[in-house]
């Protein structure tokens, strides 16, 4: 040993094989003969594993590895073709004997250089690069959630229309996370579903960048600015705000209160309202500013369906939501009804008190989800209003979960959110058929389902990040109602709508539908 080198082998033996692979202080090394000297790096491939000593190695130093011809420089440790990099080591020659200089990076450095590659894994989508990059920071000595904190930072600004479901799912992929018992691969999925996602979204987007100008906070113009869908007055008070560290309680519910303004976005609104404040308490606050910025761009770009035809009449039962104050001796009778009379219904109930208006319109929408006629999936020859599937029913029970959260905080919100859940009721109850036996997806033991619910989202196998953050968002809502105090009548028809949704066949493609709709909307062009 020469001061940070250790022998490993000798000159001698490596001259008679040319190639050598050697083991030192956990690490497995190869040795190679070049017209520059005595070249090191690690054995194993950091793609995926296959000994770098099967490889070949040119007369100008490029050792190919011939699994998958990824090429890396051995006199730089420069990676040519391929992404991970390719630990190299430098060398001294002590007379016959090989030194190696095996000191590990400072744990900064380590920390540094796998969030620099996790970022350059971006630019393909490389999945499979992003879970090594994680495991490299944790190993660094980093905190695995700088992935995710960092990866909301890359992205943010590259959102054209604000935030999408990579932020909100990420928020129930990180409390899946807190799970206790899981293994160390399964505590790194949830990491990398979110980071994943995260990608994807924003592959191949440009920067779109935020004001940074500031205007002194007044909740009364920030308000009005997301109203008139002014992005450049919002983001300005939302920065004097944040530079104040203004209470982010008071700008949630600002938030909240706008989300709820509006049948908006299909519901989306709330959801990641609720779903970035889930996301700052993991995270912290210092990710507020990203989140927060993206949040109130995706709902100044939210659709307002109230003002579709179809959910005209919300607006005149809201105003009239405090005129109603007998509640009708005669249950809610919702099945299969439309927009216009579930509203009628809801109104009507306005001085039952909201939670318990709340459970029945929740109990609605399982009762729904449960009896969606999911053979209008099939269907080819209707008008693309009619394009219905799965997560038109599951948005419904999403909405609702986080509806409660908002109006648990601020009451004032509970006619927007009942009346919205009614909207949701309403126009789904077109596409349900009540005359279904669903008695096989009733659920026995709910904590027991649940729980193997949970688990398999680990595991789901889906190839699209759009798919499996519904599957964790509807999952995580549908626990939290389940268990809700108050709701043990309902519990039943929730688990049994998630139980049919995770084992249902998910058509996610549409090619005839698509076509035939193509041709019928081109022939009726003017």
């Amino acid at each position: 040993m020469s001061g940070g080198y250790v022998r490993v082998a000798s000159r001698t033996d490596l001259e008679e094989k040319k190639r050598l692979v050697v083991k030192s202080e956990g690490k497995q090394i190869v040795l190679f003969t070049s017209d520059d000297g005595i070249l090191a790096c690690n054995n194993r491939c950091p793609h995926e594993g296959y000994p770098l000593s099967e490889g070949s190695l040119s007369s100008d130093c490029i050792l190919t590895c011939n699994w998958h011809n990824w090429k890396f420089d051995l006199k730089s440790g420069n990676t040519l073709v391929g992404g991970d990099e390719l630990r190299v080591y430098p060398v001294q020659i002590s007379g016959d004997d090989i030194l190696l200089d095996l000191t590990d990076p400072p744990k900064e450095v380590g920390i540094r250089k796998a969030l620099d590659n996790l970022k350059a894994s971006f630019r393909r989508q490389e999945y499979d690069r992003m879970a090594r990059e994680i495991a490299r920071l944790n190993k660094a000595g980093g905190d695995p959630l700088d992935a995710v904190r960092n990866a909301i930072r890359w992205t943010h600004d590259r959102f054209e229309y604000g935030m999408t479901h990579a932020f909100a799912a990420t928020a129930d992929w990180l409390t899946l996370r807190q799970r206790s018992g899981l293994s160390p691969s399964e505590q790194l999925v949830p990491l990398l579903e979110a980071v994943g996602h995260m990608s994807w979204d924003v592959m191949r987007e440009t920067n779109y960048p935020f004001t940074e100008k500031q205007a002194s906070f007044d909740p009364d113009i920030f308000s009005k600015a997301l109203e008139e869908e002014d992005e450049e007055t919002a983001i300005s008070h939302l920065n004097d705000a944040l530079n104040q560290k203004q209470d982010l309680q008071i700008l949630f519910r600002l938030l909240a209160g706008y989300a709820l303004a509006h049948y908006a976005g299909f519901g989306h609104s709330a959801i990641y309202v609720y779903k970035t404040e889930q996301l700052i308490g993991h995270l912290g606050e210092d990710s507020a500013p990203f989140l927060l910025k993206a949040l109130i761009r995706n709902l100044i770009y939210a659709s307002r369906e109230e003002m579709l035809p179809e959910f005209r009449s919300y607006a005149g039962n809201l105003s009239n939501w405090n005129e109603q104050t007998p509640v009708p001796s005669s249950p809610l009778s919702l099945n299969e009804v439309g927009v216009t009379e579930a509203l009628k219904q809801t109104v009507a109930r306005a001085g039952q008190p909201p939670e318990e208006l709340y459970r029945d319109l929740l109990g609605q929408l399982s009762r729904n989800m449960l009896h969606f006629d999911a053979g209008i999936m099939e269907l080819h020859t209707k008008p693309v209003s009619q394009n219905i599937n799965w997560l038109d029913f599951s948005h419904g029970l999403t909405f609702a979960n986080a509806a409660h959260h908002l109006c648990s905080r601020d009451p004032s919100l509970w006619p927007q959110a009942l009346l919205q859940m009614a909207c949701f009721i309403g126009r789904n109850g077109a596409y349900t058929d009540f005359t279904q036996d669903m008695s096989d997806w009733t659920v026995d033991d709910p904590a027991a389902f649940l729980e193997a619910s949970l688990t398999s989202l680990l595991d789901h196998g889906n190839p699209e990040f759009i798919v499996s953050s519904h599957l964790v968002k509807l999952t995580t809502a549908v626990k939290a109602e389940a268990q809700r105090k108050g709701q043990e009548t309902i519990a039943p028809d929730l688990l049994a709508a998630l139980n049919r949704f995770l084992n249902s066949p998910f058509k996610r493609k549409h090619t005839l539908r698509t076509a035939s709709q193509s041709l019928d909307f081109v022939a009726r062009e003017g």
